[in-house]
């Protein structure tokens, strides 16, 4: 008999139904933080979707509110496709080095984006997210994984106003490129990091 790892089991979610959206934050390829999202990818089943965007081969303007303008702000094409992908997936994981205590700054700047695809005229952006998952990945140079508290605090909250489950985030320590991998507790951690609980998120 083959067993279906997508059903989950008594020690694991049931990951049927499921897609993935990996965002990639880092100012450079192949560093520490993707090394280490791409080794928890490897432990999800082959039958769920991953989709994986680089968000430097997807640059945006920086974010303008237009909540109290009567012109609408025009979506190009690359923020129409960041949005749909978004929309599409049932769990995102935000793949974020640590800069200055909290989220990169192409990072900030997609989920600066989620404002205003939540005040488009008959939008569904919130509805749509609201049941999701939301996960965080980081590496940092600190050995003290409690220096990136702001960045776990602003991804949890961000999923609590969406009315989304939050499954935490995946840390390493690194600084030298690739460095992540002689982390071991780190990639061991990354071995069954999707299999979390994931709870509703709350403000806390």
């Amino acid at each position: 008999m083959t067993l279906d790892t997508a059903r989950g089991d008594a020690d694991g979610p049931d990951l049927r139904d499921r897609s993935f959206l990996f965002v990639l934050g880092s100012s450079r390829s192949d560093g520490n933080t993707e090394i280490l999202a791409r080794a928890a990818a490897a432990q999800l089943p082959s039958s769920v979707p991953q989709r994986w965007l680089d968000l430097n081969d997807l640059p945006l303007p920086d974010f303008q509110d237009g909540r109290h303008e009567t012109a609408e702000w025009p979506a190009g094409e690359t923020e129409e496709l960041l949005r749909r992908a978004t929309v599409e997936a049932t769990d995102i994981v935000i793949a974020s080095p640590l800069y200055w205590y909290t989220l990169s700054a192409q990072t900030k700047r997609y989920l600066d984006y989620w404002s205003g695809w939540l005040n488009v005229p008959a939008s569904d952006f919130k509805e749509r997210m609201a049941g999701g998952t939301l996960w965080g990945v980081t590496a940092m140079s600190d050995d003290d994984h409690a220096v990136a508290d702001g960045l776990v605090t602003a991804l949890n909250h961000s999923a609590a106003y969406l009315r989304m489950r939050f499954g935490g985030v995946l840390t390493g320590t690194a600084s030298r490129p690739g460095r992540v991998r002689a982390d071991e507790q780190a990639m061991l951690r990354a071995k069954t990091f999707f299999r979390n609980e994931t709870p509703l998120a709350r403000f806390r």
